[in-house]
């Protein structure tokens, strides 16, 4: 099972065991991050599951989509490695995916 490294807003990591066909933020908010609000519940209509993904790691992730790219415009916390985790299905190939929580808009 993939396992997800998920640094809170405190600081602190955590490894997380990740079901693949799940998606990070399924993930992280199983796993009891208070952190990670999720509103919307992965409909991508929000952008309160905002992760930073470790730069060396972004290759492994699907690109982007227009409506994913436009939420994450209205942070004020965006980075170049900004992320919506619902948009992240877990596979084997992001065992050892490092994430951080974004500050809160």
């Amino acid at each position: 099972m993939p396992i997800i490294h998920v640094t809170d807003r405190a600081g602190n990591e955590s490894a997380i065991e990740a079901r693949p066909g799940y998606t990070v933020m399924e993930t992280i908010r199983d796993a009891g991050f208070d952190d990670l609000l999720a509103l919307c519940g992965g409909c991508c209509s929000c952008a309160t599951c905002h992760v930073l993904v470790a730069e060396e790691q972004l290759s492994l992730l699907p690109a982007m989509s227009p409506d994913e790219d436009d939420l994450l415009e209205s942070s004020d916390h965006r980075q170049a490695n900004s992320r919506l985790s619902c948009q992240l299905e877990i596979s084997d190939a992001l065992d050892g995916l490092k994430v951080t929580i974004a500050p809160e808009d």
